[in-house]
């Protein structure tokens, strides 16, 4: 069956009245079909789709007791656990709308989230309420401290009306990283979840017999995709990793999993950690570029193909999922799923001919409601249905997508451009790399880049005129770095991804200190 023939199947089996099913029925779906099937694994217990599904109406009680109701934002704050789950289909039995706070953020994050969403609840891990120490009671709204999961059930438990109705209501509310300024929300609808959901099956083809293991943190919306969305629309199960260290890594494992999703930073973990997986159908990398050594050190390990996606929180998130051309760069990263319209654009936002490098724009149900509470924002990228990714691609011979890097990363140095995403493919192929980010410094009138690495080992004395002749091989001379960092680990953003902004900020310090 090809992938439109599958979305349409899909489509059509979850639509009643010509109205798409809503994301607060998804769970209750699930649970009438397979009520004892297990849902959740985590490392030490497991819990069926009823089970699950009895746990989130009791918590929804609680919210609507707390005066959540159709359009009120309720905070998760909490780490990888089954608890998770149950807090986020409350959420949405209760009518609310999910906030889930990422769990790394610090002082000053968390409070701009407080303020711009204006929670009525919040929904925390013990082992997390420390993080809000420092706020006074009255700058807080009411809390649910832990969730219990077994006990008896109350008797009102079934009797709950869903508020939401319609499809296109906000039920999500996504922050994004904040690496240019504070974390922007991402408004998601049912709408855009279910289209994107199904998107996901039609190229990948998850069924009720997959096992997703989830290793990302839950607060991201690739995991909340593929875990928390996709699974349950067709009675698969998720094995809940509860964070990222070797011995969860390995019970993980242990459970059979047959979808893996991660970025790549952590597939460089697992080859590492020579973790054995039996019975997985698709490794599949997103959340930052993949590299070449990456992939090849990873097949040459497990024999096996490692599949390249992309995507933006605000496409919720999948664009593409690269499943069955392998022979290509890493930067290639596939067609646009089923329903997803690209183009590539230049400057002054004019399609430019196939094969010319551009900014990559995108249209689907799948784009974002806009920014919560920042129109300015969303006016700047989204235009007629169209949304600017801010990331450079041009569109192969094949139709395909090739990534070029991040438009605002991109070094233009008297007219001619830099991109920095060649380099750092460049210097990672270096054996000792492990870590390579390129920014651009100003001098003068020029802007000249500048490359930061990690290795395995620290400085070496050989290390820089390798890195600078291996450049000078491959690379123009106006592209090849004009000053060379070494440190032990470059700074990560929360999803994986090299800290450009903390990579400069250190820059601008070196150079005028």
């Amino acid at each position: 069956m090809d992938e439109q023939h599958r979305f349409n199947e899909l489509l059509s089996s979850l639509t009643i009245d010509n109205t798409l099913i809503h994301t607060s029925q998804i769970l209750a779906r699930a649970a009438a079909l397979w009520p004892s099937k297990t849902m959740l694994l985590s490392l030490d217990e497991e819990m069926t789709y009823q089970e699950v599904n009895d746990r989130s109406l009791v918590l929804a009680h609680q919210l609507r007791s707390h005066g959540v109701k159709n359009g009120e934002r309720v905070i998760i704050l909490y780490e990888n656990s089954i608890e998770f789950f149950i807090a986020y289909y409350a959420v949405w039995y209760a009518g609310g709308v999910v906030v889930p706070l990422n769990v790394f953020l610090i002082e000053h994050e968390i409070e701009h989230i407080l303020e711009d969403s204006k929670p009525k609840v919040l929904i925390i891990s013990p082992t997390l309420k420390e993080k809000l120490k420092q706020y006074p009671e009255e700058k807080l709204p009411p809390m649910i401290v832990g969730i219990e999961k077994t006990g008896a059930l109350p008797p009102t438990i079934e009797k709950i009306t869903l508020e939401h109705k319609n499809p296109h209501d906000m039920v999500a509310i996504l922050y994004t990283s904040g690496t240019t300024g504070f974390p922007k929300g991402v408004m998601l609808s049912s709408s855009n979840i279910l289209t994107n959901i199904l998107q996901g099956i039609s190229r990948f083809d998850a069924t009720y017999d997959d096992r997703i293991l989830c290793a990302l943190p839950l607060f991201h919306c690739f995991p909340q995709n593929v875990c928390l969305w996709m699974s349950p629309l067709v009675g698969g199960s998720v094995i809940i990793v509860p964070k990222i260290e070797r011995k969860a890594l390995f019970k993980g494992a242990a459970k059979k999993p047959t979808l893996l999703i991660a970025v790549p930073a952590l597939y460089g973990l697992i080859c590492l950690l020579r973790i054995q997986f039996k019975g997985v159908r698709y490794f599949i990398s997103g959340g930052d570029a993949l590299s070449d050594k990456i992939r090849a050190y990873f097949e040459l390990l497990y024999g096996r193909k490692l599949c390249n996606g992309y995507g933006l929180t605000e496409t919720t998130p999948l664009i593409s999922v690269d499943i069955d051309d392998f022979t290509q760069s890493t930067s290639t990263i596939g067609r646009p799923l089923v329903g997803i319209s690209c183009s590539i654009r230049d400057e002054f936002n004019k399609e430019v001919a196939r094969g010319t490098i551009g900014t990559l724009w995108v249209k689907g149900a799948n784009i974002m409601i806009g920014y919560y509470n920042a129109p300015e924002a969303t006016a700047a990228i989204m235009h007629e249905g169209w949304l600017n990714t801010g990331d450079l691609a041009y569109i192969d011979p094949n139709k395909k997508i090739v990534l070029a890097g991040r438009a605002r990363d991109l070094i233009s140095n008297k007219g001619l451009k830099i991109y920095p995403q060649e380099i750092e493919n460049i210097l990672l192929s270096h054996p000792s790399v492990i870590q390579a980010g390129v920014v651009g410094l100003q001098e003068g009138d020029e802007e000249l880049p500048v490359a930061f690495v990690a290795t395995r080992e620290g400085p070496t004395e050989n290390l820089i005129p390798e890195l600078k002749k291996m450049c000078a091989h491959k690379l123009a001379p106006y592209k090849i770095p004009r000053h060379f960092y070494v440190q032990k680990e470059l700074p990560m953003t929360a999803t994986g991804k090299i800290n450009k902004k903390l990579l400069r900020e250190g820059l601008i310090k070196h150079t005028t200190s």
